[in-house]
């Protein structure tokens, strides 16, 4: 990363960093260095505890009559890997990242999962740099919208997500069963969503129906701002690659 990359990085996060090294830290994937201590998953373990806590704050501020059920269940849904893989790509953090060879080749600065982690390890970078307040400060920016929107209901996802991919592809979204594990009385089922072929959510759940809701909450996520004629996000593998 240049000098002048740092800056403009920098901007779009609203956070100038005293040492500089935290922020080239955070963006070094595993695949590109040899010894963990050269590579972003401990300032990724770091950045997911500081985002759960700012998170946490900012919900309760936006929504002090909710329970607990309810505040966790809106938490989980703005720190999902599409949810932070959106952020990661709204301040361009993808051509940042520092890869190895084999996940440069297979387009590993779109794959959300690097993405995500990528933004929570910067989070603790700003984290370890300048303390809580100033990494709040990132989140609190970068959610501010997501945390006072109404909760999509448990039971909307589904619909929501048929009427988008009619209206954008004339095409229903397409549900797969990857798997189903556990005792017959405790099953966990876990099932993606594909849209115009390629998948765009996955969702785990008790029962095969609460699965496919929690992959269209995904879908939903990902395919917000879309617009006839925009590329498909490149979130997932194509339709049948996934098992």
């Amino acid at each position: 990363m240049t000098d002048d990359e740092l800056q403009a990085l920098e901007a779009r996060l609203g956070h100038a960093f005293a040492d500089p090294s935290r922020v080239r830290l955070a963006l070094t994937h595993r695949s590109s260095v040899a010894k963990q201590s050269e590579h972003n998953e401990t300032l990724e373990f770091l950045g997911d505890a500081v985002l759960g806590l700012a998170i946490s704050e900012l919900l309760l501020r936006a929504w002090p009559e909710a329970s607990e059920g309810q505040l966790s269940k809106r938490r989980a849904a703005l720190v999902n890997e599409a949810s932070l893989a959106a952020k990661a790509e709204r301040i361009d953090l993808g051509p940042l990242i520092q890869l190895g060879r084999g996940e440069e080749k297979t387009g590993g600065r779109r794959k959300r999962s690097i993405l995500a982690d990528a933004y929570e390890a910067l989070l603790g970078a700003v984290f370890l740099d300048a303390g809580f307040l100033a990494a709040q400060a990132v989140v609190a920016r970068d959610f501010a919208e997501d945390v006072v929107q109404p909760p999509l209901d448990e039971t909307e996802a589904k619909t929501r997500l048929q009427e988008l991919t009619q209206r954008l592809f004339r095409a229903p979204p397409e549900y797969t069963l990857l798997r189903a594990t556990g005792p017959d009385h405790a099953k966990d089922f876990e099932t993606n969503v594909a849209v115009a072929g390629r998948v765009l959510g996955q969702g785990r759940g008790g029962s095969k129906k609460i699965a496919e809701q929690a992959a269209a909450r995904e879908a939903l996520v990902a395919l917000e701002g879309f617009a006839p004629g925009d590329a498909l996000p490149d979130v997932g593998t194509p339709a049948g690659d996934d098992v």
